[in-house]
């Protein structure tokens, strides 16, 4: 028996049945937010946020073991340092077009997905970092119950 079919695992069965339609939106919306932050408000933080919220919004409907199917509990570590090192490189990138954050790109045409140079790179890196640092935050509270003074 799945852990979609079992009533004994996450929440109820209307629960489950919204969050299957709406998650997979939600996700959506934030790589949208994460890829048009540089033309409408948004950006990397905020992009984050909402994939990190259908990824939560997944756990609690469903259950630890589901999304453990798909996702493993070493993840968000490993997602959060790649965001963090693709930040980094593409900073450290600049250094050849003259300086520490330096554009390498052309900035395009105005109000278009290719308009910004080098910040929608950023934004893709702090969206990946900022989703799989909240991810791993609500596992180590909620999931693997790690309190703050490191009682369990």
């Amino acid at each position: 028996m799945s852990a979609e079919n079992n009533p004994r695992e996450g929440m109820s069965l209307i629960v489950k049945t919204i969050t299957r339609l709406v998650a997979s939106f939600i996700l959506l919306f934030g790589i949208y937010i994460v890829l048009y932050g540089h033309v409408t408000p948004g950006g990397g933080f905020a992009g984050g946020v909402i994939v990190a919220c259908s990824l939560i919004l997944m756990l609690l409907a469903f259950g630890k073991k589901f999304v453990f199917g798909f996702v493993s509990e070493k993840a968000p570590t490993i997602w959060d340092c790649l965001g963090a090192v693709a930040f980094l490189l593409i900073a450290v990138a600049g250094y050849f077009g003259g300086g520490f954050f330096v554009n390498l790109f052309s900035k395009g045409t105005p109000f278009t997905l290719f308009s910004g140079g080098t910040i929608p790179l950023c934004n893709i890196a702090i969206g990946v970092k900022v989703g799989a640092c909240l991810f791993g935050i609500f596992l180590a509270l909620s999931v693997f119950r790690i309190s703050w003074k490191g009682k369990v």
